[in-house]
């Protein structure tokens, strides 16, 4: 059996490649994603340095200094029902008790690792 770790590395790729087909046909990231998903601008932090992703969602007109555009708005909208799409296709089969209990096992393991 492959250890813990094997696994993460390994589903982290596979979300990673994978989200990079939902959003091909927008020329977008998973990274665009998740700054547009949470352009609340107050704490872009847990995603690193993102200020390339910023600008470039400020040239489509997606954000500006108020946050979402309208054309953002519907960006997102559109980008949410696909990405609800990927994450259906990607818990196939998998119930919401297993859901619930895969995180909250890799939530715990953060947690011991984070005390270190």
């Amino acid at each position: 059996m492959k250890p813990i770790g094997f696994w993460f590395a390994h589903l982290h790729q596979a979300l990673e490649s994978s989200m990079e087909k939902v959003f091909a046909d927008e020329g977008l990231t998973r990274r665009h994603w998740q700054v547009l998903n949470t352009i609340d601008i107050e704490d872009l932090s847990p995603f690193g340095d993102v200020r390339a992703v910023v600008t470039d969602l400020r040239t489509r007109g997606w954000i500006d200094e108020g946050g979402l555009t309208e054309a953002g708005r519907e960006a997102h909208l559109r980008l949410k029902t696909k990405v609800g799409e990927f994450r259906s296709r990607a818990t196939e089969g998998i119930s919401d008790e297993e859901y619930r209990t895969t995180i909250g096992v890799l939530e715990r393991m953060a947690a011991n690792l984070a005390r270190e």
